[in-house]
């Protein structure tokens, strides 16, 4: 019973945001999705290249609409991607015969090293998965992937949010780099 008593939480939950926050959220995370997806689909699709993953729509909730959370800041968002793609491509190529294993290896492993590192960024799990269970376009990149899409890709939508966040007066992107 005790167990179960402390699961019931003891604060309120998050406090609304104003009309403002919300566009500007919205607006960073449609400027910076839309120019990773124009990269990947109007200039490296057709070569088998690719620009977008999945782990970067949770990221734009971070550094779009959660600004001042220290999983959102440039050192957790590159680096937790960074170091989860590298775990990821690493324990698909150990572990490539045994997909469930690889899979859960390599996001508990990145899980790990981004602790490690103090880049936790709680999309870079996903990012690793991917890296196991994207699939021929993923594997075909193989430590590629590490700089492309991953690095690159955030890269850019880090350049939309230190532009779009910083507009507004009462916002400010980062807290903090390091």
């Amino acid at each position: 019973m005790r167990y179960l008593k402390k699961m019931r939480g003891h604060t309120q939950g998050a406090p609304r945001v104003g009309s403002a926050e919300i566009i500007w959220s919205g607006i960073g995370s449609l400027l910076g999705i839309a120019a990773v997806g124009l990269i990947h689909f109007k200039l490296l699709g057709s070569n088998g290249y690719m620009m977008i993953i999945g782990s970067f729509g949770a990221s734009a909730v971070l550094i779009y609409g959660a600004i001042r959370s220290p999983l959102a800041q440039p050192r957790n968002f590159i680096g937790g991607h960074v170091l989860s793609a590298l775990v990821g491509i690493t324990i698909f190529k150990l572990l490539s015969g045994y997909p469930w294993l690889a899979a859960s290896a390599a996001v508990s492993l990145a899980i790990m090293v981004m602790h490690l590192t103090k880049t936790l960024h709680p999309p870079g799990g996903a990012t690793a998965l991917i890296a196991v269970i994207g699939g021929d376009a993923v594997h075909r990149l193989g430590y590629f992937y590490v700089l492309m899409p991953t690095a690159l890709g955030a890269s850019v939508m880090l350049v939309i949010a230190l532009i779009v966040n910083n507009i507004p007066e009462g916002r400010r992107y980062p807290e903090f780099w390091w």
